[in-house]
């Protein structure tokens, strides 16, 4: 079972900032495409930003332009900046591989609150 750590969530107005990390064994970062999720208050996930192990980017239309994806490989680390957020991009956020369909498990993610 892979070990997927998110840290740096937490409560911010509108408009702020955050950076989310993501640390997880070395190969994992090395063989697969990564990527942040949002869970809202249902149980279903949003794909937010990919990056893959090209360091080529992708992100949904409301991230664009407001979220970047990076990743440390030295350090295993994927992170989430995120800027000018709203109150629609509370959530609980994950990383893990992507596409979906690889995900053996999830990490305990880390939540994110926006206010307004």
């Amino acid at each position: 079972q892979v070990q997927l750590v998110e840290s740096g969530g937490g409560l911010v107005q509108a408009g702020g900032s955050l950076r989310l990390s993501c640390t997880a064994p070395e190969s994992f970062f090395k063989q697969n495409a990564m990527g942040w999720y949002r869970q809202g208050p249902g149980d279903w996930r949003d794909l937010i930003s990919i990056i893959n192990t090209v360091d080529s980017t992708y992100y949904q239309g409301n991230a664009k332009g407001r979220f970047t994806i990076f990743r440390d490989v030295a350090k295993n680390t994927l992170y989430l900046q995120m800027n000018d957020l709203r109150t629609s991009d509370s959530g609980t956020y994950f990383c893990n591989v992507v596409p979906e369909q690889k995900i053996t498990s999830w990490g305990q993610g880390t939540r994110v609150t926006v206010s307004s």
